[in-house]
């Protein structure tokens, strides 16, 4: 199992801050897990943002980043402050 974690505008958009996904052996990257989620259709298209950060298991990483099964993996937009 993959738990995919949402946040900030994200979260609101999706309308929920996590949920399990049973692993599959094609993915490779986090990429990968958000194509699977976009090809969802409908609000999901909010994580094809070009700006859209990323974590595993609590460790910022980028879109090419490998994962495995047992993961934990975060999307949020990009911080600005102000």
């Amino acid at each position: 199992m993959i738990k995919v974690l949402f946040f900030a505008r994200y979260k609101e958009v999706l309308k929920q801050e996590q949920l399990q996904l049973q692993w599959q052996a094609q993915w490779q990257t986090l990429g990968d897990i958000r194509a699977h989620l976009v090809q969802q259709g409908g609000p999901w298209s909010v994580l094809e943002d070009p700006g859209i950060m990323c974590a595993r298991n609590q460790d910022m990483c980028r879109l090419d980043t490998a994962v495995q099964d047992g993961d934990e993996v975060a999307f949020f937009p990009t911080v600005t402050g102000g």
